[in-house]
């Protein structure tokens, strides 16, 4: 019997390790397959010919971005396919830029049909400098060519510099304007009482205010709506121009829409031909034809995709004439905070990194800093302007290019560049600080728990968020946010030039589009990129150079992704939604994420609230 049993055990035994070889053989089949696809797909695939009078089908898909980042199209298909979670794309705006221009100057390239259904996040002056590579195009006696279903305020402004917008019968032109709607939590936070302690300086520092108001103060609403307004005319100066139209024209449009709705009985489309919002109404198939008479050529035949295009183009600033110095280029996008964080976050050893990398490279001798931020922690921003100081001891001169948005410790790190470039509708300033600390002892009481014991000490406990905050505690922090507000003012004051006495009027939160920045001092010239570029040359006294790109390092993880990442991405479905709830869970992310900080080591901040176009 015993035999027996131990023979029957052998059996299965045998029988495991046999499932456990089949298992572990077809797993090492598949990942194989994997290996040598993609080794296939990056290594051997060239780029096919352009044919002649080809369409570049421009497709702006995602948020645009000012920095590569490392998560794949196929981490993203995989991500949201298994989980359901969003897993939004991007593009970077420089590879934007050099499809156009490139484009602009190809014999092979006749025509650009923008695409623009998946557009996520933008900033308005990053659409601008999009528009002036469009019309760089069209000046080479080139088309431009939009046609949507439907489009929404941010894909209008661009389609505003076609040629000719197409627009279907069941479509529709959103014009809204431009607002600022936060939401504020405050009576959520007293109903799972929550004791938030709060220590700012500044009196339009309204990046606390969701937490502390249900509303927007005065203050806010006050400046809020200057720059907004600031922008929105911008935005309507910029497409009644190019459509030949009034800003009357596009304000009548918005403000009297259910009157001009009746009129066309509720055809949307009608509508916006009749306001030359768009130039004809035409169904897909009926578009097909139209591409095909205005181009001359059989259109789906014909058009270049976005992906395709790319891979015939080398990038701007990423290859350097060996013999010639460089201005180097290093990005600063997203939230500050400290140590190294990945690409879309500004993380102060990240960036400090790629400070003293320029510092101590001989070929490098002038630095841009390309600034899309609207601050973070006030310890990692002074950390970074600390090695920009260092830089600058070294002889090289630095400029900041400020993108979209500069403000609060985006401004911090900016204040002391030999110069500062800024789009006239950049947002920047935001000059103030604050600290916020929540403690939980009240909701913990209310659930029956309770923190008690002993310390050495009155502040044995420090900062415990189940224990209410010492008096001693909350005067330090209050202290330590008064100084840091005054270290911010000195550093503006050194920094730009600009009397101390003039600090109120300037500073407290107060936020400015750039062409007030630069009436203000706070900024010294408006320009792009570019013209940073040859301003920071100009200034190391360069005739010739090579700008490049100084990229933060990556582990061979992220190499790899990266790598991979733009073989594969033609082969995904784009995976933007516009969903409601979507569009929900995104602002409750990042108004959470902004809010609820905790990097900084004295929970002191410089961040402001800004939004992008979305």
């Amino acid at each position: 019997m015993k035999d027996l049993v131990f023979s029957i055990l052998n059996i299965f035994k045998y029988v495991g390790r046999i499932f456990s070889f089949i298992r572990n053989t077809f797993v090492n089949i598949i990942l194989i397959i994997l290996v040598l696809f993609f080794t296939i797909t990056v290594f051997t695939s060239g780029p096919a010919d352009i044919p002649n009078n080809s369409i570049l089908k421009l497709s702006l898909t995602g948020d645009i971005v000012e920095e590569r980042r490392t998560t794949s199209a196929f981490e993203s298909f995989l991500n949201e396919s298994l989980s359901g979670q969003e897993s939004p794309s991007y593009m970077v705006l420089q590879d934007i830029l050099d499809l156009i221009e490139t484009a602009a100057f190809d014999p092979a390239i006749e025509n650009i049909l923008l695409d623009l259904k998946d557009l996520g996040k933008i900033g308005l002056d990053q659409m601008q400098t999009i528009g002036h590579s469009l019309e760089i195009f069209k000046h080479q006696n080139k088309k431009v060519f939009a046609a949507e279903d439907f489009y929404t305020q941010k894909q209008y402004y661009l389609a505003s510099y076609a040629d000719t917008i197409i627009l279907n019968p069941m479509g529709g032109v959103e014009l809204h304007g431009l607002g600022l709607y936060p939401l504020y939590f405050k009576d959520a936070l007293d109903k799972l009482q929550v004791n938030y302690h709060i220590f700012r300086v500044g009196t339009y520092k309204s990046a606390i205010e969701p937490i502390t108001r249900n509303s927007m103060s005065d203050e806010a609403r006050s400046q809020n709506l200057h720059w907004l307004s600031t922008l929105w005319n911008t935005y309507t100066q910029d497409v009644a121009r190019q459509r030949g139209l009034t800003t009357q024209t596009l304000n009548d449009y918005i403000n009297n829409i259910d009157v001009l709705l009746a009129e066309t009985k509720g055809d949307t489309a009608k509508l916006a031909l009749d306001n030359r919002l768009v130039d004809l109404v035409l169904t897909r198939e009926e578009l097909t034809s139209h591409l095909e008479m205005k181009t001359g050529s059989r259109s789906e035949a014909s058009i270049v995709s976005t992906s395709d295009y790319l891979s015939h183009i080398e990038p701007s600033y990423t290859e350097s004439d060996d013999d010639q110095p460089q201005i180097g280029i290093i990005v600063a996008e997203g939230n500050i905070v400290g140590g190294k964080q990945p690409a879309g976050i500004i993380g102060s050893d990240s960036l400090t990194e790629r400070l003293r990398s320029a510092r101590t490279n001989k070929m490098i001798k002038g630095v841009v800093l390309r600034i899309n931020s609207g601050g973070g922690s006030a310890f990692a921003s002074e950390i970074i302007r600390q090695e920009i100081l260092e830089l600058k001891k070294a002889g090289k001169p630095v400029v900041v290019s400020m993108g979209s948005m500069a403000a609060s410790g985006g401004y911090w790190i900016s204040a002391n560049a030999d110069q500062i470039w800024a789009s006239p509708v950049t947002l920047t300033g935001s000059i103030g600080i604050f600290g916020a600390i929540p403690t939980f002892e009240n909701s913990l009481a209310h659930l029956g728990i309770h923190s008690d014991g002993v310390g050495t000490t009155p502040l044995s406990a420090g900062i415990n968020l189940t224990r209410p905050l010492a008096p001693a505690v909350k005067a330090s922090i209050q202290l330590t946010v008064n100084n840091g507000y005054n270290r911010f003012l000195d550093i503006v004051e050194q920094g730009r030039k600009i009397d101390k006495e003039q600090m109120p009027s300037i500073a407290e939160g107060r936020v400015f589009s750039g062409k007030t920045a630069k009436d203000l001092g706070l900024v010294d010239n408006l320009g792009s990129l570019n013209e940073a570029i040859d301003a920071v040359a100009t200034l190391a006294g360069l005739h010739e150079f090579s700008p490049i790109y100084i990229n933060r390092k990556l582990s061979v993880r992220e190499e790899l992704i990266q790598s991979f990442s733009t073989s594969i991405s033609a082969f995904l479905p784009g995976l933007i939604s516009s969903t409601p709830a979507l569009g929900l869970y995104r602002e409750l992310r990042e108004q959470f994420g902004n809010l609820f900080l905790t990097s900084d080591p004295n929970g002191v901040y410089a961040h402001a609230l800004l939004p992008l176009l979305d």
